[in-house]
């Protein structure tokens, strides 16, 4: 039984450790911008120049559980410098999380009897398993706007079969994140 209140708490701890998280990319991002003088475009070009490369990046660390933080992908598309293509990459760095998420669920919801499935879920989605039979389908908001891991929550929810309409409804929440975080990373890249 949850107790009154602690599906807020929840939401909370984890939005502030996101919060917490991107505060302290932006105080490294910030430091390394104004006082260290290191050109990463020199030591990185070949593969920040090459477009499809950084999307390719993006989008299997999106579909597998978000290994790398999307919060650095944004800081790349600073590299634009016009707000009008910064907001397009982030537009479609949210499309790429939603539909990883997406195809999470998918995943879930048709191999939930297969070995593999049950294996991935032990191995590595013990933790949020638990969380989702205490939470239930608030996971998704939570996942959707927080550090959790997005595409395993997906999968995870998939697998209960929880009707796909409602799940990708609460999963628009995704852009909410990407808009928010997007800001701050512009606003902070301006310093």
């Amino acid at each position: 039984m949850i107790k009154p209140g602690e599906k807020t708490r929840f939401f909370f701890r984890y939005l502030l450790k996101g919060l917490a998280w991107l505060a302290m990319l932006v105080f490294l991002f910030i430091i390394f911008k104004n006082y260290i003088n290191v050109d990463f475009e020199a030591w990185l070009g070949p593969i920040f120049d090459n477009i499809f490369l950084m999307l390719s990046i993006y989008s299997v660390s999106e579909l597998v559980f978000g290994i790398i933080p999307p919060e650095l992908f944004m800081m790349w598309a600073l590299r634009f410098e016009s707000l009008q293509d910064y907001i397009f990459w982030i537009f479609i760095f949210a499309v790429i999380s939603y539909l990883a998420g997406f195809f999470g669920f998918l995943f879930g919801n048709y191999l939930n009897k297969t070995v593999l499935f049950r294996y991935i879920r032990r191995r590595f989605l013990g933790k949020y398993y638990r969380l989702l039979q205490k939470f239930g389908v608030f996971l998704i908001l939570v996942a959707a706007l927080t550090p959790l891991p997005y595409s395993a929550i997906s999968m995870l929810i998939g697998s209960l079969h929880y009707p796909l309409r409602r799940y990708m409804l609460w999963a628009l929440s995704r852009f909410i994140r990407y808009a928010v975080y997007g800001f701050i990373i512009w606003e902070a890249g301006l310093v």
